[in-house]
């Protein structure tokens, strides 16, 4: 099984994470109740186990919660694929919700970089606390940079924030849940390494 347990303590923040990438349950608790909504998302769109539980100083803000899980999800998926042998590497989707489409490419490529095209209307998604979307970027940024991923995000259309940032969450979920699939024996690589 590709498993893997990853943790990150900070004076800002307490995280843990346990990723499955063959599947299993999915239970989120950062403390902010639109963030957990949109990590359940990406485990189970993903077709991936999650365990993510994060205690940050949400009386700051949510910056730093959001970050600190970036890094440690990334971290855990890295560790769980290992070597990457025989995974299909490559993927890309586009999800539509309502109004909102994004189109996501992944390659599991051990190179980070991200793109980031998505500008949302402006408002935060309500709740308690609100949601800043902009730190969607940053989640994303920090998630590619340890995974070693190159993820390109890219707004198509879209006018409300929610459907935005949850779409995608869906289309990132489904590139991964492509992307890892075993479906051979070798590395697909010419380099030889991932």
């Amino acid at each position: 099984m590709r498993k893997a347990k990853t943790e990150r303590s900070t004076a800002e923040t307490s995280v843990s994470i346990e990723v499955s990438l063959d599947g299993g349950s999915v239970d989120v608790s950062t403390g902010i109740p639109f963030f957990d909504h949109m990590l359940d998302q990406l485990g189970r769109h993903g077709g991936i186990g999650l365990k993510i539980n994060c205690a940050g100083d949400l009386a700051i803000d949510a910056h730093h919660t959001v970050e600190d899980v970036g890094i440690t999800l990334g971290e855990a998926f890295q560790e769980a694929l290992g070597d990457k042998t025989g995974v299909r590497r490559f993927a890309s989707m586009r999800v539509p919700l309502d109004e909102a489409l994004v189109e996501v490419v992944l390659d599991l490529s051990g190179r980070p970089f991200l793109h980031y095209e998505v500008d949302f209307p402006g408002e935060k998604i309500l709740g308690d606390p609100p949601f800043d979307p902009q730190l969607m970027e940053e989640f994303w940024r920090a998630f590619a940079t340890t995974a070693k991923a190159t993820l390109h995000i890219s707004l198509v259309r879209g006018k409300n924030t929610h459907h935005i940032v949850e779409a995608s969450f869906k289309a990132v979920a489904r590139c991964l849940y492509d992307a890892i699939k075993i479906e051979g024996t070798t590395l697909p690589s010419t380099k030889g390494t991932l």
